[in-house]
């Protein structure tokens, strides 16, 4: 009786145990509303230091690393999918994609990897005619990005596109665009409706 309690309470625990374990990984796991909060400004400060719209740079970071979810963000902090091409003297990791063990970039935290992002679409020649496109253009802009090959996915500017006026990031392309996604995200939640008197 004894020995079949202590099985009976083992394999209660063994289930507990792989419960919080599922539990706990499922909670890791960022929502894009949350991953959109995290990271607004940063791609909003871009847009302003380069002319980049700061919808585009949200709209690659939610596709390429699935809102930070990703095994390329998790384990090399790379949220935009860029590869190490012949120049890159920093980290490595080797991932499959169009090819398998393809090289991409490793970076010490995300915030290197959004700074990269910039770096690397304003340093390379093959993306300088989006920069004649206004930083509010986001249309323009997926096309573009397509067009000089940031991804092979048929598909990929309309995939940004969609992401974009699905979660209305165009928003943060104007004036004020952070206060007035807040305000957006505020209203869709409910929290603007006025206090009905009693």
């Amino acid at each position: 009786m004894f020995q079949h309690h202590t099985i009976l309470q083992k394999v209660v625990l063994t289930a507990l145990f792989a419960l919080c374990s599922f539990g706990l990984t499922a909670q890791q796991r960022i929502t894009r509303s949350e991953y959109i909060a995290k990271w607004a400004d940063v791609a909003i400060e871009h847009k302003e230091i380069y002319g980049i719209p700061a919808s585009i740079t949200m709209a690659q970071a939610i596709v390429e690393s699935g809102c930070g979810n990703s095994t390329l963000a998790r384990t090399a902090n790379n949220h935009f999918g860029i590869k190490c091409g012949s120049s890159w003297t920093g980290g490595k990791v080797y991932h499959d994609d169009d090819a398998k063990g393809e090289c991409f970039r490793a970076y010490d935290s995300a915030e290197e990897s959004f700074a990269d992002h910039a770096e690397f679409l304003n340093g390379r020649s093959r993306y300088q005619f989006l920069f004649d496109y206004a930083s509010d253009d986001y249309v323009s802009w997926a096309k573009g990005l397509k067009q000089a090959g940031y991804a092979t996915a048929p598909t990929y500017a309309e995939g940004l596109i969609k992401v974009i006026e699905d979660e209305k990031l165009y928003l943060l392309d104007r004036k004020n665009g952070r206060k007035l996604y807040d305000d957006y995200v505020a209203e869709k939640l409910g929290l603007n409706k006025p206090k009905q008197e009693e």
